[in-house]
């Protein structure tokens, strides 16, 4: 990526998993990258301690903390041209245990956070005639799953939401590309039960889960300079578990 000054790049989620590989994949390609995450603090800042990547705490599902965070970021690193919404949840459970919360939380924070971070982002990528949003889906959203109602509507909403907003920014030079990533070696992954983990392995044809650096790749091409002809994608990753 060339640029007289590096841009700028918003990593939702960015202090663990696919995020932080994301965010670390595009510090090394020159962007200068701030992560935010609404958790864990001490993991939050042993991520900015061994990166030095700079990190903001909000809730994106809060529409004006993301207008109130974008604002501060843009004073004091510039304008954002490159967003990844990668930030997620899983409230697993069957539609008749599910409750109210469970499927509002998981909305909320999976697919409202796209509208609310590219709300305050896509107006000012769009008058600078640049932009690059990459919305992190999942197979989940393609496929379906038993068990989640929530999160695999919430992740083929951003599928939806990532072709309509492309046709609005593509006359801008603003792109919008989605990647749906497989079952991928981290935490959220990583916590389901040993034996249903070997089942989900066994139905991967490459035999293995991905890893968040190979996640991060394809949000690192999507981002990139040259890649102003694609948009309205989504990337399935997924080791030829679901082929789309």
């Amino acid at each position: 990526m060339t640029q007289s000054s590096p841009r700028v790049a918003i990593v939702t989620g960015g202090t663990s998993g696919i995020g932080a590989a994301t965010a670390e994949s595009l510090k090394a390609a020159g962007l200068r990258v701030i992560a935010t995450y609404s958790g864990d603090v001490e993991r939050a800042a042993a991520f900015e301690a061994r990166t030095g990547i700079q990190v903001r705490r909000w809730s994106v599902a809060d529409f004006g903390a993301c207008q109130d965070g974008v604002a501060e970021i843009e004073r004091v690193f510039g304008a954002v041209d490159i967003l990844v919404n990668n930030a997620g949840i899983t409230r697993d459970a069957t539609l008749a245990k599910m409750t109210p919360f469970q499927w509002t939380e998981v909305i909320d924070i999976n697919l409202t956070s796209c509208f609310n971070m590219a709300r305050a982002v896509f107006p000012g990528m769009c008058a600078r005639h640049f932009g690059r949003i990459v919305n992190i889906s999942s197979i989940n959203g393609q496929a379906g799953q038993y068990g989640q109602t929530n999160y695999a509507a919430a992740k083929a909403g951003m599928i939806g939401f990532t072709k309509s907003l492309a046709q609005e920014g593509a006359r801008h030079g603003v792109t919008v590309n989605a990647v749906a990533p497989g079952y991928t070696d981290t935490d959220m992954v990583r916590a389901v039960p040993a034996d249903v983990l070997e089942k989900i392995i066994a139905r991967i044809p490459v035999g293995r889960l991905a890893t968040p650096a190979e996640i991060a790749r394809c949000v690192l091409f999507l981002a990139a300079e040259d890649a102003g002809f694609i948009t309205g994608a989504t990337l399935s990753v997924n080791g030829g578990q679901l082929m789309v």
